[in-house]
């Protein structure tokens, strides 16, 4: 007769009660004169129904399994629009090596169902996607799509061109799907029936799978989704493991200047995917910003919906970790949703309606981070983008007129009195016309009964021969805005190597060392981490990688031994 064992599936807080699973352990004959063959390797077998899915945008546990929602999350820029669909980043991944199976049944699809298994999380930026190698399944009527990548570089972001993309027709739509990787193949079933065998199994070589549910327009049930292989484990972020060092740079900073932070951008999927990534980061840094969780793209995709889940876990980490977070950001031209975008500013009637729009979007995202926030970018690059000083005629403006960002001020401390209000800018940072006009910003706010506590500079250093901060102008400013009765955060400081690494510590470390030594400066933060997640696109739509940052590779660059040496000094 067939054995079987039965494997307990722990409970990770998702709604689930314990629950058991059989795994067969194969058939064993003993017959006389003949020796037993050895035991069939058992399968471990893993319920991830039973996993923690709670910081997935549109997935959410109810009594019979996952119930997913089309949250339209997608990444926005000039009009155009790519699908930007969630990974469970904060919950369970699974680690395996060689061949695997998962199986899943999706039920009561009402327009399509997409279940996707990456190799590694996606780069996300607030205007492209880098897609990792994987896969992705969706389900429409009896139509399954079969897509493919690689994750090899692409010609264009925001047109990546799969290696295998087919199309299948089902002949039962409401059975079982399955993946199962057999050495370099992918097969892809339906009730026990090969759908599409397909070459391309080497992607998953990283020995980790990260699954993501969602639809583009509708809803579906997923009543079961279980993976299978010999050696199979669970894990969660990489970020949990990672510790302060008594060595970092705010360990450093602290014995300098009691209370001064020094903050970095990070993004979720590094955080969880990458433990030398969150060494680094929880090693070296008291605080940080989200680089593009908290930007209105990514909180509400959809008027009246709302998307916190990884904004809550980014949070959710620093706040585990004793660190603070600065809110990034309210009122900005880029990184809108298109409903935003799209909202009419062309009657008195049409301003005032989106006038509510605007605001009741305001008040729930500040609401919903209210406590957790010791700062916030209230207005984030209000000026032109070619360096002016005129104000973006963006929808803020448009709805509201210039005064806008006294309104944006004021609505934010009726939700939220206690979190410190900033407008950020880049161009700032040295004397000028651009200084000039952000401080009359500021106190122009502040007259009209705004409630603005500083300025961040956001002081990247793109070119060093023209945008290179001496230690003297940047102290002027800090005057200048001192006199004024406001402070200053050095908000996004990162710098290109391309007068070396020397010039490029140089930098880095002046503009530490100043803010440092000024009480007006109440912290620094830099746009970044690793080298590794510094990716911008080209004018022909290519991704090229910048060398602007502290770590490289998982190793510290001559700039973060600049810094340390400059925090020592401070002492």
């Amino acid at each position: 007769m067939v054995g079987t064992e039965a494997l307990l599936s722990g409970n990770s807080g998702a709604g689930y009660p314990r629950t058991l699973v059989a795994v067969a352990s194969g058939l064993l004959l003993a017959l006389p004169g003949c020796t037993s063959p050895a035991p069939a390797p058992k399968e471990q077998v893993v319920d991830l129904l039973q996993q923690d899915w709670q910081h997935v945008p549109g997935v959410s546990a109810d009594g019979d399994g996952l119930h997913v929602t089309a949250t339209a999350l997608s990444i926005v820029d000039s009009g155009d629009h790519r699908p930007n669909p969630p990974l469970n980043l904060a919950g369970t991944h699974l680690v395996t090596e060689g061949d695997f199976s998962l199986e899943a049944s999706l039920t009561d699809v009402t327009a399509d169902a997409s279940w996707a298994l990456y190799d590694s999380p996606p780069v996300i930026a607030d205007e492209f996607r880098i897609e990792p190698a994987g896969l992705r399944l969706t389900l429409e009527d009896d139509d399954l799509g079969i897509i493919v990548s690689d994750g090899s570089p692409q010609q264009d972001v925001g047109d990546p061109r799969p290696v295998y993309d087919e199309h299948v027709t089902l002949s039962d739509p409401q059975a079982p799907l399955s993946v199962r990787r057999s050495g370099d193949t992918l097969e892809i079933s339906s009730d026990g029936e090969t759908v599409a065998s397909v070459p391309f199994g080497e992607v998953f070589a990283s020995g980790e799978l990260w699954l993501g549910l969602s639809s583009d327009d509708g809803t579906f049930g997923v009543s079961s989704l279980t993976a299978t292989a010999a050696e199979l484990t669970t894990a969660g972020p990489a970020v949990r493991q990672a510790e302060p060092s008594s060595r970092g740079l705010q360990a450093l900073a602290e014995r300098a200047r009691p209370g001064f932070r020094i903050g970095a951008a990070v993004a979720l999927g590094p955080l969880a995917s990458d433990a030398e990534y969150a060494r680094e980061f929880v090693g070296n840094f008291g605080a940080l910003t989200p680089e593009n969780a908290m930007k209105p793209q990514f909180l509400s995709p959809q008027r009246g919906v709302y998307t916190f889940e990884e904004a809550d876990a980014i949070l959710a980490t620093a706040e585990s970790k004793g660190m603070t977070v600065h809110g990034h950001t309210i009122a900005f031209t880029e990184a809108m949703p298109r409903w935003m975008q799209e909202l009419p500013t062309g009657s008195a009637k049409d301003r005032r309606a989106s006038a509510d729009a605007l605001l009741d979007y305001l008040t729930t995202v500040v609401t919903h981070f209210r406590g957790r926030l010791a700062s916030l970018d209230v207005v984030n690059e209000p000026f032109d983008l070619d360096q002016g000083t005129s104000l973006q005629e963006n929808v803020w403006y448009r709805t509201f007129g210039p005064g806008y960002p006294a309104i944006v001020s004021r609505a934010v401390h009726d939700a939220d009195p206690d979190v410190r209000q900033f407008i950020n800018e880049n161009g700032a940072d040295v004397p000028g016309e651009r200084q000039d006009a952000l401080l009359d910003l500021a106190r122009d706010t502040n007259a009209r009964g705004g409630h603005i506590d500083g300025v961040g500079l956001q002081s990247h250093v793109y070119d060093l021969e023209t945008d290179a901060i001496s230690a003297e102008d940047l102290a002027d400013t800090l005057d200048l805005f001192d006199e004024a009765g406001l402070h200053v955060r050095i908000s996004e400081n990162d710098v290109t190597d391309d007068q070396g690494t020397d010039d490029q510590a140089e930098q880095y470390a002046t503009v530490l060392a100043t803010c440092l030594d000024s009480p007006t400066c109440v912290s620094y933060t830099t746009w970044g981490v690793d080298d590794r997640y510094d990716w911008w696109v080209d004018d022909d739509g290519s991704a090229q990688q910048g060398h602007d940052f502290l770590f490289d590779e998982g190793h510290p660059t001559p700039a973060y031994k600049a810094m340390t040496r400059a925090l020592r000094s401070s002492r």
